[in-house]
């Protein structure tokens, strides 16, 4: 079976190296900016691309929809800012995000701010790493979650002494704070494990 997964654009930035990323993984993706349309698809994504405000303001004004809809069990990739965007706020800026997972988003406590480049990430025993033994992945970021409870956590990475999320989970949804996309065979590789895993929970 084919996944249909929906590639949601805050209108704010280029899709095109993740879209491709998901196709090569084998899935056929779909950018909309349309919730209807991206409720009703297998799967969805939401990229990182742009900043919190504007891209919460891209979600629907009654957030329960979407939050219903991963809850009951819509698969979910959040990257960087898609994964900010599951918690409840951001200090970045005025906005609500979905509220899926209990937190709130925080500027990285360090000297030098963005993070770019890469990092190791500690991983933790989660089928979305299924195949490494290892990961450095590639990260653009200012801000880190930090989520309520710590038991959605499933990945780690340390900057300046300063250790924050990675990776989280809550059910069939996940969010990677670092870009697989960008981050080589490893990136693609959690792709890929993210595409099976979403099309096994497909109805």
């Amino acid at each position: 079976m084919s996944l249909r997964v929906a590639l949601f654009d805050y209108g704010a930035g280029n899709l095109h190296s993740l879209g491709k990323a998901l196709e090569g993984a084998g899935a056929r993706v779909r950018v909309t900016s349309d919730w209807n349309e991206a409720l009703s698809l297998d799967a969805l994504v939401l990229p990182g691309v742009g900043a919190f405000g504007q891209a919460a303001r891209a979600l629907p004004e009654d957030r329960r929809r979407v939050r219903d809809a991963l809850g009951a069990g819509l698969a979910c990739l959040g990257i960087c800012l898609g994964m900010q965007l599951l918690f409840e706020e951001s200090d970045e800026s005025v906005g609500r995000g979905i509220g899926l997972i209990p937190g709130r988003v925080e500027r990285l406590p360090t000297r030098t701010v963005p993070q770019m480049g890469w990092n190791d990430v500690d991983m933790g025993d989660d089928p979305v790493f299924q195949g490494l033994d290892t990961l450095v992945a590639y990260y653009a970021n200012s801000y880190v979650c930090r989520p309520a409870d710590a038991g959605c956590v499933i990945a780690t990475s340390e900057v300046e002494d300063v250790r924050f999320v990675a990776g989280v989970r809550a059910g069939r949804t996940w969010g990677l704070q670092f870009h697989p996309e960008k981050s080589s065979l490893a990136g693609r590789t959690i792709i890929a494990n993210w595409v099976r895993l979403a099309r096994e929970a497909a109805p």
